[in-house]
């Protein structure tokens, strides 16, 4: 069996929120608890609302923000001493194509160099060279070497993105951290992009941990989903599995509430999630969802359910047996505050 080329045991990260002259700082948890492996060519997909702690993720695992605990593995090697030892080799391991590309790229610097730059800074190739292999990077993502000589302002958004992706690729990496990497493009722009990534992948055979709040679109790239709520993996699975039925009941709402075009899926739950997501600062005892949970019992609120495996996927929730994607609600009532 092929060894995970990432694996994450327990990660955490915290904040320090507020504080100052007069006022004690408080702690926000951004991730709690994250454990998960990717494995070479596979393409893992992170899901969940806003502020459920996915940027935050790709961040930490890409070396741009420290962990406050826990442990990964790149390649079989500590990522936390990786990155302090040898910050240059972790990252021609690891990239990340970010959300907006022309945030990405330095406006006074042209294609040409901004590529040229990973080449140069990780010694890849000699001078004389460098300007052979950006356009053949150039060509891999769908760009001539017409291109060269522009400036991110004279490109498209999708242009732009794939001069990203060309400049992650500079290095060869063995995973690719893409977070939320089309949400900023056009409907159509979208679709050239997640068949570059898919065909890329292909050939090279990198491993993508793909971020994203768009489900209907993650369900056509990834072969794995795992759904965040308040910085913890609720559910995690492969995706044709997860697709048909979902055993947590957060999943279950944020699929069924995913519009898909020329789908016969019908409407698994009639009414949208109860209230609000609640702060991370101060999250419920417990079961964090269960403040808008229609199955929950005193039980969810008195103790934290583990992430354990059930129906072959991993579901964080006391009554994943139970659920399935037809039933509504647990018939026992609603649970007091």
């Amino acid at each position: 069996m092929t060894e995970p080329i990432l694996i994450a045991r327990d990660l955490r990260k915290s904040f320090n929120v507020g504080g100052g002259w007069f006022g004690a700082s408080d702690q926000l948890h951004a991730l709690s608890s994250v454990s998960f492996e990717l494995f070479p060519g596979e393409t893992l997909a992170i899901v969940g609302e806003s502020g459920c702690g996915k940027s935050t993720l790709a961040r930490c695992l890409s070396g741009l923000m420290e962990l406050t605990s826990g442990s990964f593995l790149v390649a079989g090697r500590d990522g936390r001493t990786f990155i302090r030892d040898d910050a240059l080799q972790f990252h021609r391991a690891v990239q990340i194509v970010f959300q907006d590309p022309y945030a990405s790229l330095n406006p006074r610097r042209t294609v040409s160099q901004s590529i040229a730059d990973a080449l140069r800074l990780h010694r890849i190739c000699a001078r004389g060279e460098r300007r052979a292999r950006v356009t053949d990077l150039l060509l891999q993502v769908g760009l001539s070497g017409d291109y060269l000589e522009r400036f991110p302002h004279e490109l498209s958004g999708g242009q732009r993105q794939r001069v990203c992706i060309a400049r992650a690729l500079a290095v060869a990496p063995e995973i690719l951290v893409c977070d939320e990497p089309v949400s900023a493009l056009d409907v159509s722009i979208q679709a050239q992009i997640i068949n570059l990534l898919k065909d890329l992948q292909q050939r090279r055979g990198i491993a993508y941990v793909f971020i994203s709040h768009n489900l209907a679109l993650v369900q056509q790239i990834c072969d794995r989903i795992a759904v965040m709520y308040l910085g913890e993996i609720v559910e995690m699975g492969v995706a044709a599995v997860m697709q048909q039925t979902f055993r947590h009941p957060y999943s279950r709402a944020l699929f069924a509430a995913t519009p898909m075009i020329g789908s016969r899926k019908v409407d698994q739950i009639r009414n949208p999630l109860a209230g609000d997501v609640p702060s991370p600062l101060h999250p419920p005892s417990g079961c964090h969802f269960r403040t808008r949970c229609p199955f929950a019992e005193a039980r969810c609120r008195d103790q934290k359910p583990e992430l354990r495996e059930v129906a072959g996927r991993l579901v964080r929730c006391h009554f994943a047996e139970e659920i399935s994607s037809n039933r509504q609600s647990r018939p026992r009532g609603s649970l007091p505050d």
